[in-house]
């Protein structure tokens, strides 16, 4: 079948607090070179395996993976708000075909998305609703979180999906790569008003989602100057991880270590397994017939993030 990979990491600082106007060029050229091949491709379908950041997810019920049947973006960070073109029938197909394959699943017909599904369909296909797309979701900042290796799982069978399917498929997997932006966890989380924001914080109003991103901004600032308490970013722990998947060890990337990863990377490098899950789908919709390329990659201090990209085409 016809596949083509975009792996890019995302940010929702772009904009607020951005880094040279130099680095900012480049991750624009950059970017624009990916959406020209995503249009040269045309997709018939996209499949993007993304990550929540406690916008449309919340420990009320907090899945590990879900599908939407239908979703929408709830536009945080610059993003477009409104619907995503989701083939109704195409995502409860390869629900089925991912529970089929021994795959614990949940499934939303009301998913909301935030910046880190809307960032990348609108950076790499120019809007929101331009193609038809499968939003699969990944538990990534809300511990306990899954292994590298379900993630692998997960994207494997997404993969036969599409190749069974025989489309045309674009998958995408965004997420940081090492970083740890100031997401309150309920293990360290004390005020009554914060847990109760990571339970269900569904809907907030606008001051609320401009208060958080102020918060952000300032974290973003803070890191920046050397005064935060964040996690470091690891160039070192982001490029074997790139090497990894692009050569895909899956002995390797199986073998990551949950707290290995927060301790190396940072809480929410967990994001990194949307990469995982979308190398695996790639690789199993071409049955091993593609080639991987590293693309790009910079610590960007400033967007809390160490920043990459990474392409597939099949053979």
């Amino acid at each position: 079948m016809s596949a083509l990979l975009q792996c890019l990491s995302h940010t929702p600082l772009k904009g607020y607090f951005d880094p040279d106007a130099a680095v900012v060029q480049e991750v624009d050229g950059l970017v624009a070179r990916l959406r020209g091949e995503v249009e040269a491709f045309d997709p018939d379908v996209i499949y993007l395996f993304w990550p929540d950041h406690l916008n449309g997810f919340f420990l009320d019920t907090m899945p590990q993976f879900c599908i939407g049947m239908a979703a929408e973006s709830v536009g945080d960070y610059q993003t477009t708000a409104g619907p995503l073109d989701v083939p109704r029938e195409l995502a409860e197909a390869c629900a089925n075909a991912v529970v089929d394959a021994g795959i614990d699943l949940a499934f939303s017909y009301r998913m909301q998305v935030d910046h880190g599904c809307a960032q990348p369909l609108e950076e790499l296909t120019g809007a929101l609703a331009r193609y038809p797309v499968v939003p699969i979701f990944i538990n990534s900042v809300a511990p306990p979180v899954v292994r590298t290796r379900r993630a692998r799982l997960l994207g494997e069978a997404v993969g036969r999906f599409a190749r069974e399917r025989g489309q045309r498929a674009l998958f995408i997997g965004s997420g940081g790569l090492s970083h740890n932006p100031p997401v309150p966890q309920m293990a360290t989380a004390t005020d009554p008003a914060v847990i109760e924001r990571l339970i269900n914080n569904r809907n907030p109003s606008k001051e609320a989602r401009d208060a958080r991103q102020a918060r952000t901004i300032a974290a973003a600032e803070a890191f920046t100057a050397g005064t935060g308490t964040l996690h470091p970013l690891n160039a070192e722990w982001d490029r074997r991880l790139m090497a990894r998947l692009a050569a895909r060890d899956w002995a390797a990337l199986d073998a990551y270590r949950n707290e290995d990863i927060t301790a190396d990377a940072g809480g929410s490098a967990h994001e990194a397994k949307t990469w995982v899950a979308a190398v695996a789908a790639m690789d199993a919709a071409c049955a091993g017939a593609w080639k991987a390329e590293e693309r790009y990659y910079r610590e960007i201090p400033e967007w809390i993030a160490g920043f990459g990209a990474l392409t597939g085409r099949s053979d």
